[in-house]
């Protein structure tokens, strides 16, 4: 479905809109008629109910993946291993920077709707949290394994960011958390000049020059096929561990549940 729509949108709105478009709209669309037909519930079930408690989920999700990426690219930035250059025949603008952070935000909400939503909520079920989150994580990874100037390292942390999105969905029982650890990290990168999964866009017109090796900067497909998002995401792994995260009542996993607060460091344990 989405090579279909991304071909209908490919010539009027370019590859990158196109992409990032088609990905949102089939992922909603195939959530959509799977929670219809099989379950008779609405969309929002799936785990985008709207309330204070996704509120406070989607910031703290945005804090820990800014958080994470500043992380990553503070370090070189204070070493002098990087800096920060002006590119003098940038296009950045304040409406080009609006466009590209709302295509950013749809396309982490369709990526997150599309690997954390029916699909893997009944694979929990079914399979377990450990081997359910573990699968997803690497087909995660391996989904942008075309992205230009991909590498092995580069596709294991994607891979990484998987599993810890799948362990956020763990913790929070809806998909605004991950959204926006997704939103967070994929907004930072750019607007510090660095490429995301391989992919330039020109947010402030600064791009960050590297004097170190590509196994610090990750060399064309961006900071994330780098060991030092290797060590940040293991930071972002006891954040998570440790946040004050609102777990939803779950239509699909825990209908009778509550909306609690979890404890600090609650995690894998079985679902009932």
């Amino acid at each position: 479905m989405a090579e279909i729509l991304a071909g209908w949108l490919l010539w009027p709105a370019g590859i990158f809109v196109s992409a990032t478009v088609s990905v949102f709209l089939a992922a909603v669309t195939a959530n959509w008629l799977a929670m219809l037909i099989y379950e008779q519930r609405h969309l929002l079930a799936v785990g985008l109910q709207w309330d204070r408690a996704s509120a406070a989920n989607l910031l703290t999700g945005c804090l820990g993946g800014v958080g994470s990426a500043a992380l990553v690219l503070a370090v070189p930035l204070m070493a002098g291993a990087a800096h920060m250059q002006r590119e003098p025949n940038s296009q950045a603008g304040i409406g080009s920077f609006f466009f590209v952070a709302i295509l950013l935000l749809i396309g982490s909400s369709g990526e997150e709707i599309l690997f954390r939503g029916y699909g893997f909520q009944i694979l929990l079920r079914a399979l377990g949290e450990g081997t359910t989150i573990l699968a997803v994580g690497v087909l995660f990874g391996a989904m942008h394994a075309a992205n230009p100037h991909a590498t092995w390292l580069g596709l294991l942390n994607t891979a990484g960011f998987g599993v810890v999105f799948g362990y956020a969905f763990l913790r929070s029982h809806d998909i605004w958390l991950p959204i926006g650890l997704h939103f967070g990290w994929n907004f930072t990168l750019p607007l510090l000049g660095v490429n995301v999964s391989g992919l330039t866009m020109n947010l402030t017109g600064f791009t960050m020059r590297w004097s170190a090796g590509t196994l610090w900067s990750g060399g064309e497909y961006g900071p994330e096929a780098s060991i030092l998002t290797s060590a940040v995401l293991l930071v972002l792994f006891a954040y998570l561990w440790k946040a004050p995260i609102r777990r939803q009542p779950s239509a699909l996993l825990d209908p009778p549940a509550g909306d609690v607060t979890c404890a600090p460091g609650q995690s894998f344990s079985r679902l009932s």
